[in-house]
């Protein structure tokens, strides 16, 4: 901790202006972003925030009367539209000459080669090649443009023609050919000349997808009781516990001290379940024989949709159980798989829809809301996010001997995972493809994150996890509403190796308000629903939830098609961030470090005026000095009016852009290589001594916690700068407006009078006390801090 703290991070790890050409209609013209932000005074519409890109789409709908194979008699037909060295196949029917395809192909402007476009018809492989069956021909120059919102174009029938074109053949094909952009509803059904040709499971991994998180709940079982437990051996009585299950999540209550056949827990038990209800609770009695052996005494499973929902911390009716458990006895053979109900369990279920399942970090949390639909409130803003492109990536794989890359861009805010389409072999992907989210809080953070997809070969062996490219964090309420934002973000990634830069982010952005009035009572409303206040977990179990939870969201989410990989889930919830690093511990301490520049400043100054090194400066503050000590009620109006006029004075110096990572902030760049292996090590460590590797773990255990106290020291220390610092600029305002009013009521207030009811209220009765956080301490809690700049 002795060396010297970082200075400011490199040109080419910071943010750049961008100057995109973005439209609200097209191809009639457009407004363009320069320095970094617009104003946008208009009505926002689908595709304003992204370029313009130009795609022919071909409609695939059915064909009739098509003649049957001379050979097998049958027909198994299927349609391929081929545009230069671009062709895509639609799927293939056996043994139908009338079937339905119902498929649109997409084929980039920019990658058109050819002047003609050819459908062609064909029957089911052969030995050599497919049978040839018809084919329709379009001259480019004649394929007609569609601006949307025009209305869609309507398909035709079209005779098919022979090899040579000369003549029409039996048979008839429904198409429709136009031109058109992005902002067309075939876009995101449509497949990607470019992709289509990919085989096997890559097909699906290329199309641009949007994702719902499940909905998860708390489900609270109190493990209160049980009644007539039996151990085998009748000479002793039973000592017992009870295990529950859900899923992959297990927990046991504590071993009942006393050995009894009525024993008694009053426990708590907390396990994450998720919509629709796949798992059971299962609830298993063991009697504890010794202490390497247990002996089951009976088990109960329980479906989920059975136990009650509540809303907040009402009392829920406790139920009893009779256990189930198999004859195992040698008379009792021919009743093998009768049920004997000899062991009753009481127990307290309920599914908890007042809190909210944390399946990210409180740091750069994107959603607040409860989990019962019941208890939302209404949006106060809407996000618009325009994924154009990305520059400068780095190779991920090689293919046929040269480097390439598969990029998609993944973005995640609140329930609403989206993921672009993957864009092949190339270092400079196009996406242009907009998204728009619901705001309940501006205090929340979006994440984006850039992978290459591994599942589309290369020559190296398929390692089956997509390579992460870089992440983009932006808290919302670091923006000014209804403006756009056009930046190029640098994608950094931490490697064994130190920090390396991936390439840049090209994105477009813009927080629109509903409701100015609303946004504003938040920042006095608490952080988290009020179950989170009124019967908190604890550490230990946020932390087991939060893993629990972030697990269940990566499973469901990976059996969507396309599938968001679990390594894609985990990367973008900061699956690891509670991991001991000396690198954070670093960066944490000197966070604190810079924390306290300030104060060493003012002594600085305080010393420059005893010294008199400044006489005009130093007459002054002696001109005060006697003035406050005449007029002691004059302190605190003065030191409200001195802030409110440094909050007036730092608005000209207001950040323009907004955080991003800090590669000096967060240390990635002076670390010492032995430091970047520790933090990479695997968790139980890898070294090969046993005692080393039970120091090691603890150490790194112990370490973590520490690292997290000091982050969260600096996170207050932080969020103090932030007052008056326009980073947040809606509670800068709210905070200056409060000073100016404070320092007007104090000069306007006798000072007793102050200090009495200030010590009065500080001095108040408990029953006058709220368990509920008051209106400061919720202010202070949402205000941003440079956790958001971390790696």
């Amino acid at each position: 901790m002795s060396a010297q703290a970082p200075s400011s991070q490199p040109d080419d790890y910071k943010i750049k202006d961008t100057n995109p050409q973005l439209g609200e209609r097209w191809p009639h013209g457009g407004v363009r972003g320069g320095g970094g932000w617009i104003s946008s005074d208009r009505v926002p519409s689908t595709y304003d925030l992204v370029e313009q890109m130009h795609y022919l789409y071909v409609r695939v709908v059915k064909a009739k009367d098509l003649p049957p194979n001379p050979v097998t008699g049958s027909c198994d037909p299927y349609v391929e539209v081929k545009l230069g060295n671009y062709k895509g196949k639609t799927q293939r029917f056996e043994k139908k000459t009338n079937p339905e395809w119902h498929q649109v192909f997409a084929f980039s402007k920019e990658k058109i080669q050819s002047s003609v476009l050819e459908v062609f018809v064909r029957d089911r492989e052969m030995v050599a090649r497919d049978d040839y069956i018809g084919r329709v021909l379009f001259d480019m120059n004649e394929v007609p443009t569609r601006v949307p919102p025009d209305s869609p174009l309507a398909p035709q029938w079209y005779r098919l023609e022979d090899r040579q074109g000369n003549s029409k053949i039996r048979g008839e094909i429904m198409l429709a050919v136009w031109m058109g952009t992005q902002a067309d509803e075939a876009f995101p059904e449509s497949w990607h000349a470019d992709a289509a040709t990919v085989q096997g499971e890559g097909v699906y991994s290329v199309r641009s997808k949007v994702y719902v998180s499940p909905k998860l709940w708390y489900l609270r079982v109190n493990i209160i009781e049980a009644q007539d437990v039996e151990s085998q051996d009748k000479s002793q009585l039973p000592q017992v516990i009870v295990k529950a299950q859900v899923g992959n999540q297990v927990l046991k209550t504590k071993l009942c001290p006393n050995r009894t056949t009525n024993p008694f827990w009053n426990e708590d038990l907390i396990f994450v379940a998720a919509e629709p209800f796949e798992e059971q609770l299962v609830l298993t009695v063991e009697n504890k024989i010794s202490s390497s052996k247990d002996e089951v005494v009976g088990r109960k499973n329980l479906p989920l949709n059975i136990f009650e929902r509540r809303l907040d911390h009402r009392p829920v009716h406790s139920s009893w159980f009779n256990l189930e458990k198999f004859g195992f006895g040698v008379l009792e053979a021919d009743k093998r798989h009768e049920l004997k109900f000899s062991t009753r369990i009481h127990i307290r279920a309920c599914l908890e829809g007042g809190y909210h399942v944390l399946d990210e970090s409180t740091m750069y949390i994107s959603d607040q809301r409860p989990t019962a639909r019941q208890l939302w409130k209404q949006p106060i803003g809407i996000l618009e996010v325009g994924i154009l492109s990305a520059q400068g990536l780095q190779k991920m794989k090689t293919r046929e001997g040269r480097g390439t890359t598969d990029a998609y861009c993944v973005a995640k805010y609140g329930q609403k995972w989206v993921r672009t389409r993957t864009v092949l072999e190339s270092f400079s992907p196009k996406w242009n493809e907009q998204y728009t989210w619901e705001v309940y809080d501006p205090c929340t953070v979006i994440t984006l994150g850039v992978f290459d997809n591994c599942h589309l070969g290369g020559d190296e062996k398929p390692t089956g996890r997509d390579s992460r490219i870089g992440k983009v964090r932006i808290r919302l309420s670091t923006l000014e509403t209804d403006r756009i934002y056009t930046h190029s973000y640098p994608l950094l990634v931490l490697q064994p190796s130190g920090v390396k830069k991936m390439g840049e982010l090209q994105i477009a952005f813009r927080f629109t308000c509903l409701s100015l009035a609303h946004m504003i009572y938040l920042y006095g409303r608490p952080l988290l629903p009020k179950m989170h206040y009124l019967h908190p977990f604890t550490v230990s179990q946020v932390d087991n939830l939060r893993y629990q939870a972030m697990n269940i969201v990566a499973s469901r989410l990976g059996r969507a098609e396309p599938p968001l990989r679990k390594e894609v889930v985990e990367y973008m919830l900061d699956v690891d961030s509670h991991m001991w690093s000396m690198r954070r511990s670093k960066a944490n301490f000197f966070r604190i470090v810079t924390l306290f520049t300030g104060v060493v400043t003012m002594s600085k100054w305080l010393g420059d005026v005893c010294h008199w090194k400044n006489p005009v400066t130093s007459i002054l503050v002696h001109i005060l000095f006697c003035i406050l000590i005449c007029y002691p009620e004059l302190i605190l109006p003065t030191i409200f009016l001195y802030m409110f006029l440094i909050g007036i004075w730092n608005y000209r110096y207001r950040p323009r852009h907004p955080p991003h990572m800090d590669t000096k902030l967060s240390w990635a760049e002076a670390v010492h290589p032995d430091e970047m292996d520790e933090e990479f090590d695997t968790f139980p460590t890898s070294k090969p001594i046993d005692v080393l590797r039970m120091r090691y773990d603890r150490l790194r255990s112990v370490a973590g916690r520490i690292q997290t106290v000091v982050g969260d020291m600096a996170t207050q220390g932080e969020r103090f700068h932030a007052l008056l610092s326009w980073r947040d600029p809606r509670a800068t305002s709210l905070f200056v407006v409060f000073c100016l009013c404070v320092a007007v009521i104090l000069y306007i207030t006798p000072f007793q009078l102050v200090a009495v009811l200030t010590g009065f209220y500080l001095l108040r009765h408990p029953r006058f006390r709220s368990k509920m956080p008051s209106v400061p301490s919720n202010f202070f809690k949402r205000l941003p801090s440079r956790a958001d700049s971390m790696l």
